[in-house]
């Protein structure tokens, strides 16, 4: 029986082949089709592709820029501005190193050269071509000198800011021409000039900024936590409102970012994050009353100088007058109304840079002389040492205190007389002191002593008492004494928060251990043993004013956002409380003794209380006499204290206490005649 064909074997082995050849056949096929595509897709990326594929795979970062914010202004309690942030359009350069043919680079600073000298504002520096190429941080000069390595290729450099319309629009209009160049926003720190032109109003409270590059920034902003926000050509706050109060003033950065490839060129368009603008600021500084206290500090020391006066045996103690200081400070919420410094200075000066020879000029005065050490312009630092600086000392002004704690230790009472003979002796050496004049004035009781300024009622009835009860020679005399200055803000800093704010000096102290503790005591009891800054003056005549509350100093009123928004109200605050520490007796009587001679003081509408001194100080060019006067008013109703200090004014009652009349004058007319409303008029008192 035969099988099926199909089961032939033969037939069956045949059929395998053909199909395993036919296999065979699809998969050469196949494969070949494949290495031909990617024989293809190879060709492409090689011929191609390949440039725009290295350029990609060298696309691995960004670089970002900082942008500076828009800092923050400053207004007076009126909201008229004293510092302010003008915009303005600044011209940047940016040139990468596959593309620094250094012919296109010098051709391009010629080119804006011409634009500069052409489109530039009248007023504004021209620049060179070969301050263009420096300004470029190339790393060579117009002249292709090698000079130094850039330090960052992407980063923009500055050219020029405050460009005009014209300027802006030139570059805008070629810009295939002007390569490498682009415009962005910055701001220009501006300060108000007084009405004379010359110089800013509170020019030292204010302070000023310059760049943080400065070793100078690097050394005070070591340790501010912002630190590495902060860009080298920024300015920041050197002294003053601007440094006291630079973050909030400051804002925070924006940022630019640029695609750029391994190289560091620029490969896209730049991505823009606009900086927030920094706070405002309004100051309790009056503005108005502000410019009237600078004015009359320089004309008095205009008038003390005076040749005329070379004859009169008052004023002729004042000829070599050459700065004063005043702080007015409100009783009831320590605002401070006016804090004035003469010399002072436009402080535009440090806009762009400031000049060797324009620093050296108004360096002595550059300190806020209010609160710590600043003197006039002397030839020479011989000339300098012939004269004292702002802190001087108390002199007088410190007798309504000294009584006031000869009250409270019971060494006498109120209407208890003593016979002031003009003169006092005291120690093994019976070393003498005396009344200005050696003036005796016969029975006198502590409000007396007060008002005709007697040294000899403050050595015998305070000073040598205060010896005897804490201990003679030892340390516990001078340290308790120091205890009684400080709730009055004498020896330690008023609080104010002013960048380096000088605490005065309690002389008594060193004088005691070098000298003996009886006579550090005799001559701190009439105040020739303690410096002090003038708003420590300010803040002791207004704890006298409140009978014992110190208050902190307030300069600044409230801080609002550049679009307005509240963020901080500030509001008083009392340091320290010593009213009860004292009897109420005790504060009237040395009030009713503060009625010394003061010029221009009795001719104001309501009653003021005041202290003259004549604070006497040992120079290089041997001794002079440095007018100095605290006052507050009206006393039935204290509004406002003054102190004054005139280094070399002579006579607080002529040097210094016409200056304070006039900026109690000012204060009254700012205020709608509050002193004189609150005075009721002069009556006995």
């Amino acid at each position: 029986m035969k099988l099926p064909i199909m089961d032939d074997p033969k037939n069956k082995e045949i059929n395998q082949r053909r199909n395993f050849s036919f296999r065979i056949n699809v998969f050469f096929f196949v494969t070949f089709i494949l290495f031909s595509a990617l024989i293809v897709r190879l060709a492409m990326l090689q011929f191609v592709q390949s440039k725009n594929l290295k350029a990609e795979e060298n696309t691995n970062t960004n670089q970002s820029n900082k942008i500076a914010p828009i800092r923050g202004n400053i207004y007076d309690s009126t909201k008229s501005p004293l510092a302010y942030s003008i915009p303005v359009q600044t011209l940047f350069f940016r040139i990468e190193p596959s593309q620094r043919n250094k012919n296109d680079v010098i051709e391009l600073a010629y080119k804006l050269q011409k634009v500069f000298d052409s489109y530039g504002k009248k007023d504004v520096k021209k620049l060179s071509a070969a301050e263009i190429v420096l300004a470029m941080d190339v790393g060579y000069d117009i002249t292709q000198k090698e000079t130094k390595e850039p330090n960052y290729n992407a980063v923009p450099r500055k050219i020029k800011s405050d460009l005009s319309k014209e300027e802006i629009a030139y570059i805008l209009e070629h810009r295939d021409e002007f390569k490498w160049l682009e415009v962005t926003e910055e701001s220009i720190r501006t300060y108000e000039l007084d009405d004379d032109g010359k110089t800013t109003i509170a020019t030292q409270l204010i302070g000023y900024l310059n760049k943080f590059s400065t070793e100078t920034a690097q050394t005070m902003y070591k340790d501010h936590p912002d630190k590495k926000e902060y860009l080298l050509d920024e300015n920041v706050g050197f002294d003053g409102i601007e440094r006291m109060y630079q973050d909030d003033l400051r804002g925070t950065n924006g940022t630019r970012i640029y695609p750029v490839n391994a190289a560091m060129k620029i490969i896209g368009k730049a991505t823009t994050l606009k900086p927030t603008k920094g706070h405002n600021l309004f100051l309790t500084i009056h503005k108005d009353i502000q410019k009237t206290t600078e004015k009359v500090i320089a004309d008095q020391i205009q008038y003390l100088r005076s040749p005329s006066h070379a004859n009169d045996q008052f004023l002729s103690a004042g000829m070599n007058a050459s700065s004063g200081f005043a702080v007015a400070m409100e009783v009831d919420t320590g605002r401070v109304i006016t804090m004035a410094n003469y010399p002072d200075y436009d402080a535009n000066v440090w806009t762009g840079g400031i000049s060797t020879d324009t620093y050296q000029n108004i360096q002595p005065f550059i300190p806020n002389g209010t609160i710590k050490t600043a003197t006039s312009k002397y030839p020479s630092a011989k000339e300098m040492a012939k004269h004292p600086s702002s802190i001087v000392f108390m002199g007088s002004t410190i007798k309504p205190l000294s009584v006031l704690i000869g009250l409270k230790e019971k060494f006498y009472g109120p209407i208890e007389t003593y016979n002031d003979t003009g003169t006092f002796s005291f120690g093994k050496n019976e070393t003498s002191i005396s009344n200005s004049g050696k003036t005796a004035y016969g029975p006198i009781d502590a409000a007396d002593a007060i008002a005709h300024s007697s040294n000899t009622f403050m050595s015998a009835r305070v000073g040598l008492p205060f010896y005897s009860k804490y201990g003679g020679e030892n340390p516990a005399v001078t340290k308790k004494w120091a205890e009684y200055l400080g709730r009055f803000g004498i020896g330690v800093k008023t609080g104010s928060g002013l960048p380096n704010e000088y605490a005065g000096s309690n002389d008594f102290i060193v004088n005691a251990r070098n000298d003996s503790y009886q006579s550090a005591m005799v001559y701190a009891s009439w105040g020739q043993n303690e410096k002090t800054t003038t708003l420590q003056l300010a803040q002791f005549a207004a704890t006298l004013a409140s009978k014992g509350k110190r208050m902190k100093p307030l300069l600044v009123d409230e801080i609002r956002s550049y679009e307005g928004e509240l963020i901080t109200k500030f509001e008083p605050e009392v340091l320290e409380d010593s009213s009860a520490l004292f009897d109420k007796d005790d504060w009237n009587t040395i009030i009713h003794g503060m009625k010394s001679g003061a010029e221009g003081i009795d001719e104001l509408p309501y009653n003021v209380a005041r202290k003259t001194g004549t604070s006497t100080q040992d120079v290089a060019g041997g001794r002079v006499d440095n007018a100095v006067f605290i006052a507050f008013a009206p006393v039935e109703h204290p509004k406002l204290a003054v102190a004054v200090v005139v280094p070399e004014g002579g006579f607080g009652r002529y040097g210094a206490s016409p200056i304070a009349a006039r900026i109690f004058q000012a204060y009254d007319e700012a205020n709608d005649g509050i002193l004189t409303k609150l005075g009721g008029g002069k009556n006995a008192w």
